[in-house]
């Protein structure tokens, strides 16, 4: 059993925010800010190719619920809603989970770096991505 589903039986400690039927918020126990919240499905899915669409849809109305209440509670400008998806994105917990984390103006979070295409590179991961589309 994967630490997330031993939080949802109650064998480890959380410090929750919501809970309904489907769904738990609880504060990261490593967070990057104050009131970093986790997101996750009470049942358990790998990732965002795992997860159930009808699944999915009850998991993103918590997170926008989650969102809402770190802006209003905190009064804080923003939050980034983040999926690290499979381990090569940064996963190290195998059950689907967002990060809301608030941010402030001037905070001194930074983003991952962003590049430029080189010649005819944008094309082919284009072609590529649209061949595997359904």
């Amino acid at each position: 059993m994967c630490v997330f589903c031993k939080i949802v039986a109650g064998e480890i400690p959380s410090h929750k925010v919501y809970e309904d039927e489907d769904t738990l918020a609880f504060l990261d126990i490593a967070p990057v800010s104050c009131g970093h919240i986790l997101v996750i499905p009470k049942k358990h899915f790998v990732n965002m190719e795992d997860i159930p669409e009808d699944e999915l849809s009850k998991l993103i109305k918590t997170v926008k619920k989650a969102g809402k209440a770190i802006k209003d509670g905190l009064a804080v400008a923003g939050y980034n809603a983040n999926v690290n998806n499979d381990p090569a994105a940064g996963q190290i917990i195998p059950h689907i989970h967002f990060h809301i984390i608030p941010r402030t103006e001037g905070d001194g979070l930074r983003l991952w770096p962003q590049s430029k295409y080189k010649e005819g590179e944008a094309e082919e991961a284009l072609r590529k991505i649209k061949s595997c589309i359904r």
